[in-house]
């Protein structure tokens, strides 16, 4: 006798009770949240997220009390009804409705385990998980701009510049939220040539280093080779002995 082909009714019931029951834990989570328990809210994030049908690997977290924590999103969050309406926006329309919906709890949920790190690298990567799902969902990329700019380096700095000009593009103009990013990209601008010209000059200065490790034993040295503009966008390099 063949077998009868099982609808997917029943696959859609299971994901819609995952969805919920990751609903129920992240309510959890934000409660937990709120009275500042991040390691209580953490686990209830993650928990809530293990629920979910997978889109990938997950990157593992470690989790310590964040400094000067969001809110996370869930009930009761003022600004979840305009998050969801941006949120939208992201490329999900290849995707069945229960796939929008599980890709949705995972961004939210991510996002808001990102607001529980003190970590600032574990938050981003949690933000970028986030967004994995929801390219479009502003918290997690305001999250992951603020934990860039503590981290404080050109690589860091210039992605937190590409998240709020990203964000620019997101919100509405009358947004109170415009206003602050286009303070923080000025003040980006000055920080990233700062941090530019610190790493360049340590990284010159390594190859230095390195350059004279392997010229000491000719008896020579990068002093020996001079570097001088050449009038056309590059550079000209001289040998000059030594004294």
């Amino acid at each position: 006798m063949p077998e009868v082909a099982v609808s997917g009714s029943s696959d859609d019931t299971n994901v819609k009770r995952s969805i919920q029951l990751a609903d129920d834990l992240k309510q959890e989570g934000n409660e937990h949240f709120r009275a500042k328990r991040w390691d209580e809210a953490l686990a209830a994030y993650r928990t809530a997220l293990g629920q979910l049908p997978k889109r990938a690997a997950s990157s593992s977290a470690k989790g310590k009390h964040p400094e000067g924590p969001d809110e996370p999103e869930g009930e009761g969050d003022g600004d979840s009804v305009a998050l969801s309406e941006t949120s939208a926006k992201g490329d999900i329309s290849n995707l069945s409705d229960s796939e929008k919906e599980s890709a949705k709890a995972r961004s939210i949920l991510n996002a808001n385990i990102g607001a529980c790190y003190g970590d600032h690298k574990e938050a981003v990567a949690s933000c970028s998980e986030a967004l994995h799902d929801d390219p479009s969902y502003v918290k997690a990329l305001q999250r992951r701009a603020t934990s860039n700019e503590h981290l404080d380096t050109w690589s860091s700095l210039s992605s937190a510049q590409e998240d709020y000009n990203t964000l620019l593009t997101l919100l509405p103009p009358s947004s109170a939220q415009t206003g602050d990013i286009r303070r923080s990209l000025l003040q980006l601008k000055p920080r990233i040539e700062a941090a530019q010209k610190k790493e360049t000059e340590e990284m010159m200065g390594k190859l230095k280093d390195l350059g004279n490790t392997v010229l000491g034993k000719f008896g020579l040295s990068t002093d020996n080779f001079k570097f001088e503009p050449n009038g056309q966008g590059g550079y000209s390099m001289n040998f000059v002995q030594s004294p």
